[in-house]
């Protein structure tokens, strides 16, 4: 049997935001699948911490775990809370900002 995905258990029900723990200070992540075409990542957020702004060859979907993060997309900030999305366009510049801890599940999607 072929395994596309790593880092997570197959068969079970899990939650995204157990598998990533707040280590102080830093950012955490997790790669779950990542190749040309698509990236699936958990990260885990101190408060405080952030990913200064960047741009990504695909568009991105944020999944907000736990806590609450500000993200930042063209200059335009929004306040993420457990349970909301928001999808950054490719080429779009954005960063993201742990108003307090937060985790999230990011998927990427490149052409």
């Amino acid at each position: 049997m072929a395994k596309f995905l790593k880092n997570i258990s197959y068969s079970q029900v899990l939650s995204l935001a157990e598998l990533t723990d707040y280590m102080p200070g830093q950012v955490v992540s997790k790669t779950i699948a990542q190749n040309s075409e698509h990236s699936l990542t958990l990260f885990a957020f101190d408060k405080g911490e952030e990913i200064s702004t960047h741009a990504s060859g695909g568009d991105a979907i944020v999944i907000a775990l736990d806590g609450q993060g500000e993200i930042v997309i063209d200059g335009k900030e929004f306040i993420l809370n457990k349970g909301e999305t928001i999808v950054m366009p490719a080429g779009v510049p954005h960063s993201v900002y742990a108003r307090e801890q937060f985790k999230m599940f990011l998927i990427v999607l490149f052409s």
